[in-house]
């Protein structure tokens, strides 16, 4: 039975609360991008401070370095299953602000790691970076679940992939406000030292511990603003309507924030509903639904493992354009890795993000999830194989461009459509809970991509690594990893444009039971 309030959302025109919808429900987005972008020159901050004396002078231990990495993914995995299912158990709204809340006040813990020693400081961060991954993890599948439900038809996969590209926002804010503590601490570092203008390279200022402390807390500015805006947030209809069965509620809902009468989406003749009765993984879920998680989820464990090891590249590119770091005082070197990541993320991340906006309603999720394992595994290939006889010489223009490509073909690509898919292909009532799985899927991927990769990608003892496959098998692999991920997309992920939700899951019962 098509309900009169889902057939107004499908066909409702675009208006300012679906513009109001994309910036609020993209901010853990935002604040998950500017925590994973300020990470790098923030952990440069911490080893000028805290490992000024080591042998490796001013470079935090791998082991340490992994760590710090790890735990805010192992969080993110632990949000995104957990608030996943209270999303459909509780309701999405209800747990909305619970992970803005955790977000909030974790990035502000972040900053308050006072200690002294750098044990504590570190151990510390971390316990905050994990509660922080919490947060960020439980708005993944509420914020991709709430657009998905409130967009119309003919443009929901546009919307999602705005909120998804909230992200971009992130990764420019983090490289500004990283510049801009650096600078005006650097600023006033200089005016009091009145013995000579310039921070001395060796000594560690002690500005430089509040520096990193504040560019972590300023993250949390733009998610606490859109807190109120998300307690008033209604409830989603489909979420009403379908799982608490209440369709009366949600058409008074639905006259608040869309521009009709409820005279218009309420029922002339109010039926019972009644929900299918099949609890999640029984096997008729897994008959109807188990493909779909399959694919939703293994296509975002491959595609993370990528994303996330292209720090493999990071301390090569520093040595060639931010040369010997050492010689820089400790804000210089914060600034121009900030900057570094700022020219990348303008020049390629962020125009993958817009390029999905535009196209994903006119090409399709699948094609664009093709096409985008399909180059990224050509570039990785095509810097893999010949990596130890040309590029590790040779990080000039065109190991640029490829390393660009990397970001460019992710975001017009996997990263934005595997976020995307999840939030379309299930029933309303295991909507946001097979969006958590899928999530966390991923990043377990991450762990695997950023820390893995990492220690394997070593051909030789050097930077506090032990030797291991080294970078061109390293890069090979990754390669081969995309090929993979086009092979599930190909054989595995139903196409989800222009259908609303319902059509979707419909299609996907029938096809999976025949």
């Amino acid at each position: 039975m098509g309900l009169k309030v889902l057939s107004a959302l499908d066909t409702a025109k675009t208006q300012l609360y679906h513009f109001k919808a994309i910036i609020v429900a993209g901010m853990g987005l935002f604040t998950d991008a500017y925590d994973l972008f300020c990470i790098p020159p923030i952990l440069s901050l911490i080893g000028r401070v805290y490992y000024e004396q080591d042998k490796l002078k001013y470079q935090i231990p791998p082991g340490v370095m992994s760590a710090t990495v790890a735990i805010a993914l192992l969080g993110t995995t632990i949000g995104q299953l957990v608030f996943g299912r209270l999303g459909d158990r509780i309701g999405r709204r209800r747990v909305y602000g619970i992970a803005l809340m955790i977000m909030v006040l974790s990035s502000l813990g972040c900053g308050f790691s006072i200690c002294k020693s750098r044990e504590c400081v570190l151990v510390s961060l971390s316990f905050f970076r994990f509660f922080l991954g919490v947060g960020i993890g439980g708005d993944y599948p509420l914020s991709a679940t709430i657009m998905s439900e409130f967009a119309n038809k003919r443009t929901r996969g546009a919307f999602i992939a705005a909120v998804f590209s909230m992200q971009g926002f992130g990764i420019l804010a983090s490289s500004t406000v990283t510049m801009v503590v650096c600078a005006i601490f650097e600023h006033v570092s200089r005016s009091h030292d009145h013995t000579s203008h310039t921070v001395s390279i060796d000594h560690t200022p002690r500005g430089v511990d509040i520096a990193w402390r504040l560019i972590l807390m300023l993250g949390a500015v733009p998610a606490a603003l859109t807190y109120y805006w998300r307690m008033m947030m209604p409830e989603t209809a489909r979420y009403t309507a379908l799982v608490e069965l209440n369709v009366l509620q949600a058409a008074k809902d639905m006259e608040k924030v869309l521009d009709v009468s409820i005279s218009q989406i309420a029922e002339d003749d109010p039926q019972p509903l009644h929900q299918p009765s099949y609890p999640l993984f029984s096997k008729q879920f897994l008959r109807r639904h188990g493909r779909d998680l399959f694919s939703c989820a293994t296509s975002w464990f491959l595609l993370d493992i990528v994303f996330y090891s292209n720090n493999l590249f990071q301390s090569q590119i520093y040595k060639k354009y931010l040369g010997d770091r050492r010689k820089k005082n400790a804000y210089q070197d914060a600034f121009n890795v900030a900057k570094l990541q700022a020219i990348v993320a303008i020049c390629s991340t962020v125009p993958g993000y817009w390029f999905t906006v535009y196209f994903i309603d006119r090409i399709g999720r699948v094609r664009i999830q093709q096409m985008g394992f399909l180059f990224m595994a050509i570039v990785y290939l095509a810097i893999g194989i010949p990596y130890y006889t040309y590029w590790e010489h040779n990080t000039n223009v065109g190991f640029m461009v490829l390393y660009g490509l990397t970001f460019f073909f992710s975001n017009f690509g996997p990263n934005t459509t595997t976020f995307i898919v999840p939030a379309e292909l299930f029933p309303a009532r295991f909507r946001s809970t097979c969006h958590g799985i899928s999530g966390a899927a991923g990043k377990v991927g991450a762990i695997i991509g950023s820390v893995g990769f990492l220690w394997a990608s070593h051909n030789k003892k050097e930077d506090g690594y032990p030797k291991a496959i080294g970078m061109e098998i390293s890069l090979v692999i990754l390669g081969l990893v995309c090929i993979m991920g086009l092979l599930v997309t190909t054989f595995f992920t139903r196409e989800t444009m222009g259908r609303s939700l319902e059509e979707n899951e419909n299609e996907s019962e029938n096809e999976n039971e025949n």
